[in-house]
């Protein structure tokens, strides 16, 4: 494992060889953005739209891949060349095509059941964010209600059949159809060359893991882990390259997208 530094690392110089080989995928909270309080709040770091935009013009495939419904992403990227896949993968939007996924419907009424369920037994200390397909379960304003919430949702995923998924200071319930981020990493890398992912949460290990397959499957790939104060161990040893915040990630995309030749 490296950490970046002003240049762009080595591990990058295929990519610039064969732009037209190379997909740039990226998480969103944590990668791009602050993490906020508020998860409604929460922006990318100024630079971030343009720097991706400019990359979906130069390189085969770019994409924010998230935890987050569609309808957030096109907040801030709208109608972009920025592949925007939502939700884990249950949401995509390309071109400015929205597309769900058909087996999550099917869930919605049992996301909404759990929903109601909060507002009445829901351990306190708890915020609830719904979205739609599936509803994530925070504590970050109350950490010592980390153990509470960890256990209502586990008996939320017993009752409900929805599917439990750690993230950062928070859980997730979610419809149990297969769908990652690493099944999205690897559908969106698909007679691609040289693949790179940057993440910060343990929701992306399945990207990460991803990466791995292919690298065995002879595609070049760099796995960016954006490390914070909460960083989880294991994204650590995921690690191929470490940068420090959405600031640092901004730059490493930024130092690409400079050594990339003229489009």
């Amino acid at each position: 494992m490296v950490a970046a530094g002003t240049r762009l690392p080595a591990l990058f110089r295929p990519f610039v060889a064969d732009p037209a080989g190379v997909g740039v995928f990226t998480d969103f909270d944590g990668t791009l953005a602050p993490i906020v309080d508020d998860p409604d709040s929460a922006v990318p770091v100024d630079g971030v739209v343009p720097v991706l935009e400019e990359l979906a013009g130069r390189v085969a495939r770019v994409a924010v891949v998230s935890g987050r419904p569609v309808t957030f992403l096109e907040r801030h990227f709208g109608r972009s060349p920025v592949h925007l896949s939502g939700l884990y993968g249950l949401q995509s939007v390309v071109d400015g095509e929205r597309d769900d996924d058909p087996r999550a419907g099917a869930w919605r009424e049992a996301v909404d059941d759990v929903v109601a369920a909060a507002g009445g037994d829901g351990p306190a200390g708890m915020y609830v964010e719904h979205k739609g397909l599936s509803v994530t379960l925070h504590y970050r304003e109350h950490p010592e209600s980390a153990d509470a919430v960890m256990a209502w949702a586990a008996r939320q995923a017993a009752r409900s059949g929805l599917e439990l998924r750690r993230a950062r200071m928070s859980v997730e319930l979610h419809p149990p159809v297969g769908v990652d981020k690493g099944a999205v990493i690897a559908a969106l890398a698909g007679g691609l060359a040289h693949v790179c992912f940057l993440g910060d949460d343990v929701g992306d290990l399945p990207a990460f893991a991803a990466l791995d397959r292919l690298r065995g499957d002879g595609v070049d790939v760099v796995k960016v882990v954006v490390r914070s104060a909460e960083l989880a161990p294991e994204l650590a040893d995921a690690a191929d390259l470490t940068v420090d915040g959405p600031e640092e990630a901004l730059a490493l995309l930024r130092e690409l997208a400079a050594a990339l030749p003229p489009g």
